[in-house]
């Protein structure tokens, strides 16, 4: 039976932070990532087995580069603003996700995962496109992986403890399909010491398309801290 989960401030801001922020309570500039973010995710899905003529492309090319230098021209910065598993609940309310590669709105790499938060663990819908495609019709086993990380890692964080994936196991039930709405749901277990116990599900429809079981390892806080230091360290030497 699973331990009782915890009902801390910092967890109840998560599950806020989970159903993501509608654009009218983020900044404009938080809103137009969003939007640069959807107008890419359809580059990418109209550009995987085009038909389009090698005139059309290249001008399409040309038109991607300039908008590549005109990026360029800005600088970059880091844009690490949260981490998924235990993130700062300061500042605006939807940047903490908006960067993930599974589910953050300004990630033009992200499906994006719907997710929500429950009474001891989380359900997700997505719909992966003709980007994540594996076998023929189907999801690439390795992105399936990495949903499931993301949506453990949600899970995890019911221990009150949450940390980082320590062992991730993916059993593959039946094929996996694109361009279909797909339900996943992970579950909090229990707790041993540092170690936190979770499970999950992937659902196309009535049909059983995946399971997994992830371990995920507590971490201190200020290890976190270390680590977002360190990048922003190494950015800033680029």
């Amino acid at each position: 039976m699973a331990d009782e989960p915890d009902d801390s401030l910092a967890r109840r801001a998560l599950m806020v932070r989970w159903h993501g922020a509608p654009d009218d309570q983020v900044s404009e500039r938080s809103r137009q990532m969003r939007r640069m973010a959807a107008a890419t995710r359809q580059v990418i899905d109209k550009l995987v087995g085009t038909v389009a003529s090698a005139e059309v492309l290249a001008d399409a090319a040309d038109e991607i580069e300039r908008i590549v230098a005109r990026l360029g021209e800005a600088g970059r910065n880091s844009v690490y603003e949260g981490y998924a598993e235990i993130a700062n609940t300061a500042g605006d309310a939807a940047s903490t996700f908006e960067h993930s590669p599974f589910f953050g709105l300004a990630n033009p790499l992200s499906p994006p995962l719907q997710l929500w938060g429950g009474d001891n663990g989380v359900e997700a819908v997505v719909v992966f496109g003709a980007a994540y495609e594996g076998p023929p019709g189907c999801v690439h086993g390795g992105y399936i992986a990495g949903a499931f990380d993301e949506v453990l890692g949600a899970a995890q964080t019911y221990s009150g403890n949450p940390g980082m994936t320590g062992t991730l196991t993916i059993k593959y039930r039946s094929p996996t399909p694109l361009h279909t709405e797909l339900r996943m749901v992970g579950e909090y277990v229990r707790t041993e010491g540092r170690r936190v116990y979770t499970s999950g599900s992937l659902w196309a429809g009535d049909r059983l398309c995946a399971e997994a079981e992830g371990i995920f390892v507590s971490v201190p806080a200020t290890r976190f801290a270390e680590l977002i230091a360190q990048r922003q360290s190494a950015q800033s030497e680029d």
